[in-house]
């Protein structure tokens, strides 16, 4: 069965370029990012893995963990961390994963069951599907999934404006409409009446019966 948004997220205990980890453990009272690669020293991941290095102090400030995992051992993932400074010019601090047996991959259903067993012999186009990211919240509840293709990078910018709205609207009673970011109008949930939203959020607009926009709560 695929994972689903607000299905629990898997646990497991792995090796990491920072040792051994439980995920669960690992990750707290706070948010975290999974984010998959189907092989070491390929061109495009190499890019993403070193976007997200300069990434991490934004995601820290949002008491946000990165992990990265691809399908190779440990060892291989240490190389390739020197390839990803050369070519971003950021050094990887966040841990890597090494599923040379493939059994994270499969956890989080992004190879099949029959898929074997080890990483060697396979090749990046046999795990092309290893190119999910999962944002996960304090509750160990899957709160985003995306899924790209290979020859086309991700944009890391757009989770890290997703976990702003995610961690908004987990705290308040409102919706992000598209295209959304910090500061922007937010939307006022069906949950909430016209007389609570006064009191809430002070003056909104309505636009439709059922759509009314107000200024981003500040705390």
């Amino acid at each position: 069965m695929s994972l689903r948004i607000n299905d629990t997220a898997p646990d497991f205990t792995a090796e990491t370029t920072q040792g051994p980890i439980n995920f669960h453990e690992w990750i707290g009272d706070g948010w975290a990012i999974l984010f998959s690669h189907p092989k070491n020293f390929t061109p495009v991941c190499t890019t993403e893995l070193g976007t997200m290095a300069g990434l991490e102090d934004e995601f820290k400030k949002r008491n946000v963990k990165i992990i990265g995992i691809s399908v190779d051992p440990v060892e291989s993932h240490g190389k390739w961390q020197d390839d990803i400074k050369t070519a971003s010019g950021h050094a990887v601090h966040y841990p890597l994963i090494g599923d040379k047996d493939l059994k994270v991959a499969k956890l989080y259903d992004m190879l099949p069951a029959d898929a074997g067993e080890t990483s060697e012999g396979r090749t990046p186009a046999n795990n092309a599907t290893v190119r999910s990211v999962y944002v996960i919240g304090p509750d160990k509840k899957v709160k985003l999934v995306l899924t790209y293709p290979m020859t086309t990078g991700r944009n890391f910018d757009e989770i890290l404006r997703a976990v702003d709205s995610m961690q908004l609207t987990a705290k308040h009673q409102v919706a992000t409409p598209a295209n959304w970011k910090q500061g922007d109008d937010v939307i006022i949930t069906a949950a909430v009446s016209n007389e609570d939203a006064i009191k809430r959020f002070g003056a909104y607009e309505t636009i439709l019966p059922y759509l009314r926009k107000t200024k981003q709560p500040s705390a």
